[in-house]
């Protein structure tokens, strides 16, 4: 299916997970770097990648491990307007931190999340939501290691998984120096959190709130302030 942004487009047929609402949210609230080296882990269709491409002059190196994705990545980097700097290579992290080595600036994922949960029948699926292969204490301890002294982890996972996801984080020398909770519709509880990682301790950590729509179903000024670059009715 073709998702049509402001200044550019994607393609998301061959991946196993589609563009969803998770990943535009932290897309568009993401510090990204004006410049240096980003990290895009688990890529799927490059959304997230562009994305940052869109809002900043940094070199993006996307890794996806799931071929069919990989290759869907790569064309939508060559389609969008920033293909000089962006890169896709079908590696998992693991692999990718054992042979690039390097320092990045930023480092942003919308990882897989379910924990000993029941598998679909579609293996590439399973894989892109399942984080067997990519276990939260792997996923931290990589990024601290692979992050500039100044760079930051931002990701986005539901509210009880990023409650485990900090755990590994301080485990492995991150500080939590920015969350956002989201709320789906007004007046109910959140259902995800974006957090913001470092190696520096923050004096005091930004904690802050969104709601995505009003009780009508219509969307919020928070919403559509965040993602009016991106979206074509913003």
């Amino acid at each position: 299916m073709s998702f049509i942004f402001k200044q550019f487009s994607v393609e998301d047929t061959d991946c196993s997970m589609k563009v969803g609402t998770d990943a535009v949210l932290l897309g568009a609230w993401v510090d990204a770097p004006q410049t240096g080296r980003v990290l895009d882990i688990g890529t799927g269709c490059g959304l997230l990648a562009i994305m940052v491409a869109q809002r900043s002059e940094a070199m993006i190196t996307a890794i996806e491990i799931d071929q069919p994705s990989a290759a869907q990545a790569h064309n939508n980097f060559i389609n969008s307007p920033w293909s000089s700097r962006m890169d896709v290579r079908t590696i998992s992290l693991q692999n990718y931190a054992a042979t690039c080595p390097g320092y990045f600036n930023l480092i942003i994922t919308n990882p897989p999340f379910f924990v000993n949960s029941l598998k679909t029948p579609h293996a590439a699926r399973s894989l892109a939501r399942h984080n067997d292969e990519l276990p939260f204490s792997v996923l931290a301890a990589i990024s601290a290691e692979l992050l500039s002294k100044n760079g930051i982890l931002s990701l986005i996972l539901p509210i009880k998984e990023a409650k485990l996801f900090h755990g590994y984080a301080v485990n492995s020398g991150l500080y939590m120096t920015k969350q956002l909770s989201v709320t789906p519709l007004k007046n109910k509880p959140p259902n995800r959190m974006l957090m913001e990682f470092s190696k520096q301790p923050a004096e005091k950590g930004v904690s802050e709130s969104l709601t995505i729509r009003n009780i009508d179903g219509t969307y919020t000024d928070a919403y559509k302030s965040l993602t009016k670059d991106f979206y074509l009715n913003f």
